[in-house]
């Protein structure tokens, strides 16, 4: 946790104050908006740039303003914050460490976290990074340079992975251990949409009690917000062959029901189509669930938690209600709006929570707490 003042963590303050300059410079000076770019020691501004790298950069928190493409001087990559040494998002190829490789990057995957990085939203990217920061965590390439105690990976390989931020990039480092050789038959665009969904589902689940060893209690059942999505759909697959059931999704469309049927969904839920959502997730597992997965926040929280069974667990990761969504950057209205729903957030009684059984888990940053 970070620094408070009058209660509020420094780095939402910082972030609130970014945007809402952002903000006022578009509205009302929007030829001062290049003034609130700044420029960095390792970008390229003049002269040959031929095979350097090339890469999105997030100078401070703020509106779509703050994206940019810049080219790094020779030499220089992107990488994330457990690489070091480094300069903040970057490092240089002749301080690769023993463990590392560098990654000339084909494909990277985009995720709704990226955005909230822009926002300055993002707790693990104040707390590790900082600003300027290169977002983005999946990655998939080939291998260029190769640390001096790395033996499973040679100049040349197709490989994919993740990165703790680096990954709108043409090149990055990255530790090794965090890659895998792209199987036959997948291309990198399709090996670079896998490693965030799929290691936060399985650690989701590893929350939940049901992996790697799976639960031995009799009620099975699981319940998915957002199933359509990312992190969704593979929570429908990963508990199938878990052998969790009934396996209950909800998503926010009715051109989603297939779509989450054919992922492996026992019962599919459209809350657009429905007046009572609740009523329905009850009925297709009458003695409540094992496991809950949101991502919602603020607008299902009380509700996912009411519908746990005894022993069940509620794993957040995400808070998708209380954040605007397609905003291009965010209004002192939309501050307001997420102040107001912070303030409705669920209150849960530990002493209640002991006497029925029941456990929160979530995901905060692209880290992991479990309580």
């Amino acid at each position: 946790m970070g620094k408070k003042i009058l209660g509020q963590d420094t780095a939402i303050l910082m972030a609130m104050g970014a945007n809402l300059l952002s903000w006022f410079v578009r509205m009302f000076a929007p030829s001062l908006l290049p003034a609130l770019v700044p420029k960095l020691p390792q970008e390229q501004t003049e002269g040959p740039v031929s095979d350097n790298t090339k890469c999105v950069v997030i100078a401070r928190p703020g509106g779509v303003e703050q994206l940019r493409i810049i080219t790094l001087k020779p030499g220089y990559c992107t990488t994330g914050y457990n690489v070091s040494p480094r300069e903040g998002a970057f490092a240089h190829i002749k301080d690769l460490p023993s463990d590392c490789v560098i990654v000339r990057i084909d494909s990277f995957s985009v995720n709704y976290a990226d955005i909230c990085i822009r926002w300055g939203l993002y707790e693990s990217a104040n707390q590790y990074v900082g600003y300027p920061i290169v977002p983005g965590f999946d990655i998939a390439g080939v291998v260029e340079h190769v640390g001096a105690d790395v033996r499973q990976f040679r100049v040349g390989d197709r490989v994919f992975g993740c990165t703790l931020f680096g990954a709108y990039s043409s090149r990055v480092m990255v530790p090794a251990l965090h890659l895998r050789r792209v199987p036959d038959g997948w291309s990198t665009s399709q090996a670079s949409a896998i490693p965030t969904v799929a290691l936060t589902s399985l650690y989701s689940l590893f929350l939940a009690g049901h992996f790697p060893i799976p639960s031995k209690f009799n009620n099975k059942g699981i319940l998915i917000h957002s199933a359509a999505g990312g992190v969704g759909s593979m929570l429908i697959q990963m508990s199938k062959l878990l052998g969790l059931s009934p396996v209950v999704g909800v998503v926010g469309r009715s051109a989603k029901v297939e779509e989450a049927k054919r992922l492996g969904c026992d019962v599919v839920i459209d809350k657009s189509a429905t007046r009572n959502m609740w009523n329905e997730i009850a009925a297709a597992s009458p003695s409540g669930y094992a496991a809950v997965m949101d991502s919602s926040g603020v607008d299902t929280l009380q509700q996912s938690y009411d519908h746990l069974a005894m022993t069940g667990r509620l794993i957040v990761f995400g808070f998708h209600t209380n954040l605007p969504m397609g905003r291009d950057m965010l209004s002192p209205w939309q501050w307001l709006k997420m102040a107001y729903k912070m303030t409705n957030m669920p209150k849960l009684d530990p002493m209640e929570m002991g006497a029925v059984n029941k456990a929160l888990g979530w995901k905060k940053g692209n880290y992991r707490v479990r309580e």
